[in-house]
């Protein structure tokens, strides 16, 4: 099968490479540099994870590449909200367009309606990405082992971190345990492989015991059953990624508050 996490890093160096010519780096830096002087301090997603009793991360997810259109309609003003009212410990807004229906618009329009952290999930391969992030209101940025190298990942953390932003660090595979000794505030353990798409979350299960300690763990995709939450807790995890699972519901709000209330 075509690896399609190749293909979406391709045409993310394109689209990056097109958003500089419409804001200019030091154009960005600049707004961004102005924010910070202001002020504006990020929300600790690591922390709110560790101190919610569910942990649970609701995604504004419309669209995947696996199976297309989840929920197009969805909008930026209402789910977000109604995620945070119904016990979401954390956001995740999709912002890649092209694969997943997203856009940093969503982040924006949903910032100043929450109050819980809100990770910008993207495929972040430039410190560009990073500033946007800090510009748009995001809280936390999403890094990716498998397409970035070690030191590529120490160089984007260390200025997330300048930026007042934290980082997931997400891993899939085996291979990759060894970028979770690097400075990140959160380390997640993919159960879908990127490049085919296939979902187990036995993944989780089975890399829980190489990570450090000390780190907040969070478990990503596939997850639709409370029972799996309570295992992935007593394992050591914290955060629950969950999107499609409440998105392709009539009303994921109340998706997630039927949810909770059987864990």
């Amino acid at each position: 099968m075509k690896d399609v996490l190749e293909e979406i890093v391709a045409h993310k160096r394109i689209e990056v490479a097109g958003q500089k010519e419409q804001v200019p780096a030091r154009q960005l830096y600049a707004i961004v540099e102005k924010m910070m002087d202001d002020g504006v301090e990020g929300r600790s997603m690591s922390k709110a994870l560790s101190e919610d009793a569910y942990g649970i991360i609701a995604e504004f997810k419309r669209k995947s590449p696996s199976k297309g259109w989840i929920k197009e309609e969805g909008r930026p003003e209402v789910i977000p909200p109604s995620y945070q009212q119904n016990g979401a410990a954390a956001l995740s807004i999709l912002t890649d367009e092209e694969y997943f229906g997203g856009s940093m618009d969503f982040v924006r329009t949903a910032r100043p309606l929450v109050s819980i952290p809100i990770l910008r999930k993207d495929f972040i391969i430039d410190e560009y990405q990073l500033f946007q992030a800090r510009q748009i209101g995001a809280d936390a940025v999403l890094l990716i082992a498998a397409d970035l190298k070690k030191q590529e990942v120490k160089s984007l953390t260390a200025l997330a971190h300048e930026l007042k932003l934290e980082v997931l660090l997400e891993m899939h595979s085996p291979q990759e345990l060894d970028y979770a000794e690097l400075d990140v505030d959160m380390l997640g353990i993919n159960n879908r492989n990127l490049g085919t798409f296939h979902t187990d979350v036995q993944n989780s299960f089975d890399m829980i015991a190489r990570l450090p300690e000390d780190k907040v763990k969070v478990s990503e995709s596939g997850i639709g059953q409370p029972e799996t939450i309570k295992l992935l807790r007593a394992a050591g995890y914290r955060g629950f990624l969950m999107g499609e699972h409440f998105m392709k519901q009539a009303d994921p709000g109340q998706a997630l508050a039927g949810f909770i209330a059987q864990l």
